[in-house]
């Protein structure tokens, strides 16, 4: 028979709102909620005063696994994910080599089957001149083993750099998947290097990264990536806003167009703003870079709103020696995913929002949005991916506890209350006691696709 655990006595984030009640696991699927006492268990677990919420499910990351794995791999990625509530990630495709067709996402899924912790689920990447494995990508048997398209729409190189007009129309016109994009105006971005190039005499400071990649740049690539979608009927999801006037562009759409547009904000921008400059130099340097505090306040108002749909980390994790290289050689990207949850969690606890409207954000929207199957909710039949907090726990960010290969966060000295203490995949414990599983309890993520 199938193993079976109890988890009893915590206040479980349901559909319906927060109850005190027990869980049932049975194999790697949620058996019952508010079990009969009596019921036959293998192992119970008291998990009073605790909270038991939902998996998280992270919807971009970049693991770097293959062809950069100094910086991060699969395995060391996907078990800070487990000691992060993080119980399914979605990986982006800019790896060595680049995710661009049907073979190489198998390459990669089959990976992620000998290495990943939690589950996992891989976007193809679009480039100028792969429109035909898109478009495979879209029938079965791939169209529910991937969450869609990754366009880069600037902030990229060579392949993976899709700014002409004519290759944007075909891919929003032509394929059947949902499409993600990273929004920032190449052409705005090379003419803000140019002239600031000119004005500084070639001597770039990191806080320059914020005038180059400027809010310009992202409004104009996400109205032109928001009007393509909407022209072609397109399902279309936004990768990291950072700046109020993209907020405002979609409290703006009407009804039927909000419906196919979506949008996400990630804690970089939520917590950080362009005066973190002087405390973390090229620590802060990511894309889109940073804005102001007025933004940052923007995109808290969006997703209190509704505007914003759901949260993610963008974890894009690089050594500290390539952070460390002066602006503008240093890399862009922070790592995220062990403390993505305990920073919402500090703020649940300051009374900002609540546990369900974190559970929204961070584990019903991203299986909503991707439709990704039997996950995202505790109720019966659902995946057994859960997460138990402690609400009252305080800890330090600690670069030296960093799970993640490149072993630092951008909230090193931080002191958040309100942590993971265990997760389970697939009904299977990877973390708990302060130990991470080694064993690939992962699974590929089905995507249910209804369109």
């Amino acid at each position: 028979m199938a193993h079976r655990t109890l988890i009893r006595g915590a206040t479980v984030i349901l559909p319906e709102g927060a109850a005190r009640t027990s869980v049932l696991l049975e194999g790697g699927t949620i058996a019952g909620v508010g079990v009969p006492q009596g019921a036959r268990v293998d192992e119970e677990v008291d998990a009073t005063g605790r909270h038991l919420l939902p998996g998280v499910i992270d919807d971009q990351v970049h693991f770097r696994d293959p062809g950069l794995t100094h910086k991060e791999d699969l395995r060391t990625g996907s078990r800070a994910c487990a000691a992060g509530g993080i119980t399914s990630f979605l990986e982006m495709p800019n790896t060595v080599p680049q995710t661009t067709t049907v073979e190489a996402l198998e390459a990669k899924l089959a990976l992620a089957r000998r290495r990943s912790v939690v589950n996992y689920g891989f976007y193809i990447g679009a480039t100028t001149g792969n429109l035909d494995d898109l478009l495979r990508a879209g029938h079965p048997p791939w169209a529910s083993r991937t969450p869609g398209i990754k366009i880069f729409i600037g902030s990229s190189t060579g392949e993976m750099l899709v700014d002409d007009q004519e290759v944007l129309e075909a891919i929003f016109a032509e394929t059947t998947l949902p499409i993600a994009a990273h929004c920032e105006d190449e052409t705005t971005v090379r003419a803000n290097r140019t002239r600031l190039l000119a004005r500084m005499d070639g001597k770039l400071a990191v806080e320059d990264h914020s005038r180059i990649r400027d809010r310009a740049a992202a409004l104009t690539s996400t109205r032109r990536a928001v009007d393509l979608a909407i022209r072609h009927r397109r399902r279309f999801h936004l990768l990291h806003l950072s700046t109020a006037e993209e907020v405002e562009l979609l409290v703006s759409l009407p009804d039927p167009d909000r419906g196919l547009v979506t949008a996400e904000a990630c804690p970089h921008h939520l917590f950080l703003d362009e005066s973190d400059y002087d405390r973390l130099g090229t620590l802060a340097q990511m894309n889109p870079s940073l804005k102001t505090a007025a933004d940052r306040r923007a995109l808290w108002r969006g997703l209190a709103s509704g505007a914003i749909d759901i949260l993610a980390t963008d974890h894009a994790p690089h050594t500290l020696a390539e952070k460390g290289a002066p602006y503008p050689e240093s890399p862009s990207g922070v790592p995220a995913v062990e403390v993505f949850l305990p920073l919402m969690l500090n703020e649940v606890g300051q009374g900002r929002f609540t546990l369900v409207e974190l559970v929204r954000w961070m584990c019903e929207g991203p299986a909503r949005i991707w439709e990704i199957a039997r996950k995202g909710r505790i109720e019966e039949g659902y995946d057994a991916d859960l997460v138990l907090v402690d609400m009252s726990l305080v800890r330090e960010v600690r670069n030296e506890e960093q799970l993640t290969k490149c072993g630092w966060s951008p909230w090193h000295g931080t002191v958040l209350q309100g942590w993971p203490v265990r997760s389970w995949v697939g009904g299977e414990t990877v973390f708990g006691e302060g130990v991470v599983a080694d064993e690939p309890h992962g699974r590929e993520i089905v995507f249910a696709r209804s369109r």
